[in-house]
């Protein structure tokens, strides 16, 4: 019998592995991620690089801030095309894995920063804060649309 049950549950996670593996998203769901990810970097290069707008009377994780607040209604429709798609996906609680995708974002930038001296790290990423306070949403949007080699979606695009 515990074979029998082994192997039913071997069965069902291979099952459920597949229609994770056949999971792919839309644009729109796509744009999402990638706007999340831009979001979550931009916060973790506000808070390492604050001072280096000290020079210049500016403090980058306040412009990071202004940012979140000038652009809160796409990043919230961010967030719920992804909980919708968490939800598509058969996750039992979609807000942890959407936490989850912002933590793992935040850690890759925040690994980067490690692995630099501080003062490197932000030459190299500041001006991103810099660049994206200015924009308006329909340029935020191209750029989270844009999928770049080194920043790849975590499902491919669905072929229409």
């Amino acid at each position: 019998m515990k074979k029998v049950l082994s192997f039913i549950v071997v069965i069902i996670l291979a099952l459920v592995e597949t229609a994770h593996a056949g999971l792919c998203y839309s644009d729109v769901e796509a744009e999402a991620e990638q706007g999340i990810r831009i979001h979550s970097e931009l916060m973790v290069i506000g808070l390492n690089c604050q001072h280096m707008g000290a020079r210049y009377d500016m403090d980058l994780y306040k412009e990071y801030r202004e940012f979140t607040v000038k652009h809160a209604d796409l990043f919230a429709k961010y967030e719920d095309i992804l909980l919708s798609f968490f939800a598509k996906r058969g996750d039992q609680k979609p807000e942890v894995s959407l936490n989850t995708l912002r933590t793992d974002f935040a850690n890759k930038i925040s690994n980067d920063s490690a692995a630099m001296r501080p003062d490197i790290f932000c030459a190299r990423y500041a001006q991103r804060i810099e660049k994206a306070s200015v924009m308006k949403q329909v340029d935020l949007r191209k750029w989270a649309a844009t999928i770049y080699p080194q920043h790849p979606v975590s499902y491919p695009v669905c072929v229409e």
